[in-house]
């Protein structure tokens, strides 16, 4: 049987490519395109929903510049140790087949920091994992695990911030979590738990904990599990509830003093457990999410082109907005332009066109303002190029300062937006407008959630454009009908020169960085 080729490694081999994705069932989808293995230089690397795959081959351990590998849906029932030969990978996705276990070797991946192994059969994990010292997410949700090895809950982590073993049958928790310092987000959602450790609430990042789903012996805390902010659950831990103690030997005399203390903080507990909450409620949530974590990453590729036009540029991909309620897409359209809906038209014909709708305006107004897109025109006055954002399919997108296009349009079901901000001026313009604007949608999206308007998609609200700033991802599903919660996903997007080489990510550390107490940015 002939070696199967398949088209999109012929063509990231004509032109030495550093990234190459393969999606979608293959007619000969039971073995990778040898040829794969001579992209030497690939540094991304996304084979998705092939199927059938029965092997991944050892060649693969000789692409040594990989930094991301995407392995989703594929049906592997196996991984070959060649992976932990991949010494630079930083994001292993291999979600949605059918492991049953994970290789040894992956502890040989110093400089992995997310893996995603949900969705497929895992009946435990490698003790070798711990090994990965940079570690930040982990993903192990809807598989079969029965516990959590103790090696995985040791310093070593310390860079570990997100765990997800929701939808497993993990029946208890180790005291030890405490020893992952750096953990911010836990999910042990759906499993069968009875007791939570008190050791829990000595995570000192821990911002976000779910344990819904589990027949906890105390019945108050199962209450607050349900209901009540984190905050509030890794209170009540704290001041100590039933259920499993800190596992130290203590005097009676101190059992006694610790019982009265606990007694008299429960009363003050019970006091301010509701306002604790509601402050809680308050903030407004924005979560980043790094480059590494998404299996899917997006680059902006800058041409030297548009140096003496407008040369800086930001990108971000946001998540979370509801659309669907009431007047929220008003609201979100007014906070920042009045829409397009124009048909196709060139760069030139389209900045004359404006130019006269701008002189019949002032006619017509007897003034010398204009308004809407109108204002923004003589930023391009005497420009020989024009910027403009081209997609994948090599349609134009957006033509900043002054417009986006109509395949854009966002509609009450999006939420997902690809947000840019350009500049002429200075790259630093660009962000602080970004974190303005990304400040401004949290508030909205925030006002959404607490006013409870009906869904409604109806009118010309269903369908409309938006000039500047916000453009629904082309990569993603725009027609999700899932509910958003007040929390906005911040997506980093990557801008690089023709050459490949990094200009600037957003959001970095420096960015985001809000002064107000009412914002709670997790990183």
């Amino acid at each position: 049987m002939a070696a199967p080729e398949w088209p999109e490694v012929g063509l990231a081999l004509s032109e030495g490519r550093r990234e190459l994705v393969v999606r979608g069932p293959r007619p000969d989808g039971e073995e990778l395109d040898p040829r794969l293995y001579g992209l030497l230089l690939l540094q991304h690397l996304d084979v998705s929903g092939v199927a059938g795959l029965q092997g991944l081959g050892a060649g693969l351990g000789g692409l040594r510049a990989l930094r991301s590998l995407v392995l989703s849906g594929d049906g592997l029932q196996a991984l070959p140790p060649e992976l932990g030969e991949l010494s630079g990978l930083r994001l292993l996705d291999v979600s949605h087949n059918r492991l049953s276990a994970l290789p040894a070797a992956l502890g040989r991946l110093a400089e992995l920091s997310s893996l995603k192994a949900g969705a497929n059969r895992l009946l435990a994990l490698p003790a070798e994992l711990a090994r990965c010292s940079r570690l930040a997410h982990l993903d192990l949700c809807d598989n079969l695990l029965a516990e959590l090895p103790a090696a995985l809950l040791r310093p070593g982590l310390h860079l570990l911030s997100t765990l997800n073993v929701a939808r497993n049958r993990i029946e208890q928790l180790d005291a030890d979590i405490c020893e992952l310092r750096g953990l911010r987000s836990l999910d042990l959602s759906d499993n069968n738990l009875s007791e939570i450790p008190y050791e829990l609430a000595d995570c000192p990042k821990l911002k976000e904990i779910n344990f819904k789903g589990n027949k906890l012996k105390d019945k108050r805390l199962e209450k607050m599990i349900n209901g009540c902010q984190t905050k509030s659950i890794l209170d009540y831990l704290k001041a100590g509830g039933r259920g499993k103690g800190r596992g130290k030997a203590d005097s009676s005399e101190k059992n006694e003093s610790k019982e009265k203390a606990r007694k008299k903080k429960a009363v003050k507990r019970d006091d301010a457990e509701e306002s604790d909450g509601m402050e809680d409620v308050n903030k407004l949530v924005i979560r980043v999410l790094h480059v590494s974590e998404s299996p899917c990453t997006v680059s902006v590729k800058v041409t030297p082109n548009v140096k003496d036009v407008r040369p800086y540029i930001v990108c971000c991909i946001v998540e979370g907005m509801n659309l669907r309620p009431g007047n929220a897409l008003k609201r979100f359209l007014v906070a920042q332009i009045t829409p397009l809906g124009r048909k196709e038209v060139k760069a030139v014909d389209l900045l004359q066109q404006l130019q006269m709708e701008a002189d019949e305006q002032r006619k017509q107004k007897k003034r010398q303002n204009v308004t809407g897109l109108h204002k923004y025109l003589q930023l391009l006055n005497g420009k020989e190029n024009f910027p403009c954002l081209v997609d994948a399919e090599d349609c134009v997108i957006s033509f900043p300062p002054i417009t986006n296009s109509d395949k854009t349009k966002i509609k009450k079901p999006t939420s997902q937006l690809f947000l840019e901000v350009t500049s002429s001026a200075n790259l630093q313009a660009c962000k602080e407008v970004m974190d303005s604007l990304i400040m401004r949608m949290a508030e909205l999206n925030k006002f959404t959630f607490e006013s409870q308007e009906p869904d409604s998609v109806s009118g010309d609200e269903a369908e409309v454009t938006s000039d500047r700033a916000a453009v629904p991802d082309p990569m993603v599903n725009r027609t999700s009908t899932k509910a958003a919660g007040p929390e906005l996903i911040v997506k980093q997007v990557r801008v690089v020169d023709v050459d490949g080489n990094l200009k600037v990510v957003y959001p970095a550390k420096t960015d985001l960085n809000l002064n107000i107490d009412c914002v709670t940015v997790i990183r």
